[in-house]
């Protein structure tokens, strides 16, 4: 039997910060209702630390999280991509939603700077892609309503 949950693929280039934080919200504000996954086109070797102790702030355990590599599997299972700074590099399939957020990377960043990115993808963000997402709407609803877009979606 499938999973009926809407799923949310976030990529971003290391998949140590800004794609590791959005899952995470996404996780914590659709409290389970959205499977979420990410990854990176060039994986890095490990979470940022000052994005595992934002995170820890609200609540959201990363012990358990790593990068990871951006495969076709990830990218066919999604029902929306959201990239950020990784460029042409995720594949494009027809009837896919994608979107581009275009949000300040959190490498090399203090802590203070990493909360500020943290609560921009959590305000400007999630919220929407949540909404829309919620499983009683029908995919053609989500696709419809979509997010809050920077940048180009692909359908």
């Amino acid at each position: 039997m499938s999973d009926p949950r809407p799923e949310v693929l976030f990529v971003c280039v290391h998949n140590a910060g800004r794609s590791q934080m959005a899952a995470g919200l996404v996780k914590l504000r659709s409290a389970g209702r959205i499977r979420v996954r990410s990854a990176g086109s060039a994986p890095g070797t490990e979470i940022n630390p000052a994005v595992v102790e934002a995170m820890s702030e609200l609540g959201v355990d990363m012990s358990e999280e790593f990068p990871k590599p951006l495969t076709d599997e990830f990218v066919r299972a999604a029902d929306v991509v959201i990239t950020m700074g990784c460029g042409d590099v995720c594949p494009i399939y027809p009837g896919k939603r994608y979107e581009d957020w275009e949000l300040d990377d959190p490498a090399g960043q203090d802590l203070e700077t990493v909360r500020g990115i943290r609560d921009e993808i959590d305000r400007d963000e999630v919220g929407c892609l949540v909404q829309c997402l919620r499983p009683s709407a029908s995919l053609g609803d989500r696709r419809r309503r979509g997010g809050r877009h920077r940048g180009s979606s692909h359908t």
